[in-house]
């Protein structure tokens, strides 16, 4: 496996696991109202520069990843879900987990392949990504869902053509899109809401902060990626960040990740790392290694290293505005978050 496809799989598609700093998701509480009765009247919605008709609420549904699956669970589908997909890789918040204790578990922590999802009859599948439809790796692809029958929808922010340009509230997006397809507006409704007001208060808290020099990256074995575009660039910014790699840098230009060497880190010497992490043991390789290359960086030698659940950065998840409050917390100690 390359490194850039390591890093796809990491940061954008399948990544694994909540580290010891999970957090819950924001402002989301949990609804066990049922969706409306199916309708006759066709939903028609884009994505990812598709036209999609849903002829009637989906009732055999499949979250492709549990970011994407506790944001079913949240909008009260529970009794909708006849599959989650990925569900190794990272365990359900409490408050939600149980509400998924039976439905089937595919794919262990990867994409199901084509025959197991299909194997669950589901008419709708929500990924947070395009790279749960891809052919060549086994998995069902759109066109090969859509001859079965299943609607298949990715979150916004990790279309293809949208994933360098990415947004925290393209999770808006697909919150509005889910409630008009499942009839369920009012709780996709009160979740933008319960989202925003945290992203305002993590705004009013940081507001004339003088922000420090943030370089995020990410860390396997000894490779080094600096990730500088979409959603992750996003985050930091809204977190208070002075981003050390931006869209604007040419190493950009094609992905929204590129491997570096140690030595044009250290270069940058940045006053605090983000970083995504998996689980803790990946976090505590991570540390190590940081420790050991960069022991005179300032962000190093001052301790100022936040990991991120690689989770809180999958596309269309309430763990992008999570993600952000954690940031802009550890950033500023001593601002008055409400």
């Amino acid at each position: 496996m390359t490194p850039r496809t390591r890093t796809t799989r990491a940061l954008a598609a399948v990544t694994v696991g909540f580290g010891t700093l999970a957090l819950s998701a924001c402002g989301g509480g949990v609804t066990t109202a049922a969706p409306s009765a199916s309708s006759d009247e066709t939903i028609t919605i884009e994505n990812c520069g598709r036209t999609i008709d849903i002829p009637a609420t989906p009732t055999a549904v499949v979250g492709m990843h549990p970011s994407q699956t506790e944001l079913l669970l949240r909008l009260g589908l529970a009794d909708s879900l006849v599959g989650q997909a990925q569900a190794t890789a990272q365990d359900l918040p409490a408050d939600v987990a149980e509400l998924a204790a039976d439905v089937p578990v595919i794919g262990g922590d990867s994409p199901p392949s084509r025959e197991e999802l299909l194997a669950v009859e589901p008419d709708f599948v929500y990924s947070p990504t395009t790279y749960e439809f891809t052919a060549e790796q086994g998995f069902a692809s759109i066109e090969q869902l859509d001859e079965a029958g299943v609607t298949a929808y990715t979150a916004t922010g990790g279309c293809f053509d949208r994933r360098m340009e990415g947004t925290v509230t393209d999770l808006f997006t697909d919150l509005e899109n889910l409630g008009e397809i499942f009839r369920v507006s009012d709780e996709a409704d009160a979740l933008i809401d319960s989202s925003q007001a945290e992203l305002d208060s993590v705004a009013a808290a940081i507001e004339d902060q003088d922000r420090p020099r943030v370089a995020q990256i990410f860390v396997e074995g000894t490779t080094l990626t600096a990730i500088g575009a979409g959603i992750e660039f996003d985050i930091l910014q809204r977190a208070g960040a002075d981003n050390v790699f931006t869209p604007e840098d040419p190493m950009f230009a094609d992905f929204f990740a590129a491997e570096i060497t140690p030595e044009s880190l250290a270069s940058e010497a940045p006053d605090v790392l983000v970083f995504a992490v998996s689980d803790p043991a990946h976090e505590e390789a991570v540390r190590a290694y940081l420790a050991k290359t960069f022991p005179e960086m300032p962000a190093v030698r001052d301790g100022r290293l936040i990991a991120v659940p690689s989770a809180d950065l999958f596309p269309g998840t309430l763990g992008n505005v999570s993600a952000v409050t954690q940031i802009a917390e550890a950033l500023y100690p001593d601002a008055a978050f409400d």
